[in-house]
C-alpha cells in the first residue's frame, strides 16, 4: 500500500459482519435457512409484495442500531490520507458512507434509500415501512437495492470498473466472490491483487497476497503497519 499510487478496495458481506450484520453466504449466513428467490427477488416484489415488504422491513429495522466498526473507519481514514482512491462494495448497509468514505460505489444499492419501482421517484424510508405508495405516481415503493433477477446499475458499475481497471492495487475484503459480475473485478485489475477474508475460497484468479482472518482485525494490523 505504501508503494501503491492508486489503491481501490472491494468489500463484501464479511466486511459488515463485525458490525453484527448477518453474512448472507457464510456458514451461518442469513440465506442458510431461507431461499432468497422467494423474498429478495423482483418476482417476489410483483407476486408476493406482502412477503417482500415483511422481509425488507425486518432487514431495515435490523440495521437501525448498526454502526461502522474500526475497519470501516480505518478505510475512511485511508481515503482522507490518499492511501486508497475509492471503495466498491456489494453491501447495501451504507456503513462506508456512515464511517466517512466519500467515493463509494454501492454496486448492489443502498437499503435505506427508498424509491418507486415504477417511476424511480425517491421516497422517505418511513413511507416504505408504513406501506405507503409513491406520492408521485401511486405505485409501490421498494428499497433501492438490486434484487435477484435484476442487473447491476450500469452507471455505478462503469465507474467502479474504470477505477479497478486503472488501479495498481486492488484489495478484496470480506467477499466470497461468488456473485457475477462482481467476481470479475480481480481479473480486470491490471495491478497487484490482495484477498482478505474470514474464509478461503476457490477462485480462478491467483491473488498476489492472501490473508485469512476477520476484516476488522486485519485492517487494524494493516493500519498499524501503514502508519
Amino acid at each position: 500500500m505504501k508503494q501503491s499510487a492508486n489503491t481501490v478496495v472491494l468489500t463484501g458481506a464479511g466486511m459488515d459482519t463485525e458490525s453484527d450484520i448477518p453474512d448472507f453466504r457464510g456458514k451461518n449466513g442469513l440465506w442458510r435457512n431461507m431461499d432468497p428467490r422467494l423474498v429478495a427477488s423482483i418476482d417476489s416484489f410483483y407476486e408476493n409484495y406482502e412477503l417482500f415488504h415483511e422481509f425488507y422491513s425486518a432487514r431495515i429495522k435490523l440495521l437501525e442500531d448498526i454502526k461502522p466498526h474500526d475497519g470501516h473507519y480505518i478505510l475512511a481514514n485511508f481515503e482522507r490520507q490518499g492511501i486508497i482512491k475509492s471503495i466498491a462494495t456489494q453491501n447495501v448497509s451504507g456503513l462506508h458512507h456512515m464511517a466517512g468514505n466519500k467515493k463509494v460505489y454501492e454496486l448492489h444499492g443502498n437499503i435505506k434509500r427508498v424509491k418507486c419501482n415504477q417511476c424511480n421517484h425517491e421516497a422517505e424510508l418511513k413511507d416504505f415501512l408504513s406501506k405507503k405508495n409513491c406520492n408521485k405516481c401511486g405505485n409501490l415503493l421498494r428499497p433501492g437495492v438490486v434484487l435477484f433477477g435484476e442487473a447491476l446499475p450500469n452507471d455505478v458499475w462503469a465507474l467502479a470498473e474504470n477505477d479497478i481497471n486503472k488501479c495498481d492495487l486492488l484489495i478484496v475484503i470480506g467477499t466470497s466472490l461468488e456473485v457475477y459480475p462482481v467476481n470479475q473485478f480481480p481479473k480486470i485489475a491490471n495491478g497487484k491483487t490482495a484477498f482478505l477474508n474470514n474464509e478461503d475460497v476457490s477462485f480462478d484468479h491467483e491473488f498476489d497476497i492472501k490473508i485469512i482472518g476477520k476484516a476488522k482485525e486485519i485492517l487494524q494490523e494493516l493500519n498499524a503497519r501503514v502508519k
